[in-house]
C-alpha cells in the first residue's frame, strides 16, 4: 500500500505530516509506503491514499485513489481514526 502525502509545495507540512503519518502506522502495527510531495506532482503519481489538509487534497481527481483530509496534521490519534478504517 501506498500513500501519498500531499501540500502546496511538497516541503514543510508534508514532511511534518508524513512523519506522523508514520508514527499513526507504528502505533496501528500497519505498514505502508509513505512519501511526501506537491500537489502538481501528486497528480500525476499513482498512490493508494493522498492524505493532506481538505484544500489540498480535495483538489486530486477522486478516481486516483482514496483521498483523506486531515485537520490537525500534529494529531496522531486523528490520523490513525481515519487511517485504520483504510489498511
Amino acid at each position: 500500500m501506498k500513500i501519498l502525502v500531499v501540500c502546496g509545495n511538497g516541503l514543510g507540512s508534508s514532511l511534518i505530516l508524513e512523519w506522523n503519518v508514520n508514527k499513526a502506522l507504528e502505533a496501528l502495527g500497519k505498514n505502508a509506503e509513505v512519501t511526501h510531495t506537491d500537489l502538481a506532482s501528486a497528480k500525476a503519481e499513482k498512490a493508494d491514499i493522498y492524505l493532506g489538509a481538505a484544500d489540498i487534497v480535495n483538489e486530486l481527481a477522486k478516481d486516483n485513489g482514496t483521498i483523506v483530509s486531515i485537520v490537525n496534521m500534529m494529531s496522531i490519534v486523528e490520523i490513525k481514526e481515519k487511517l485504520e478504517p483504510l489498511l
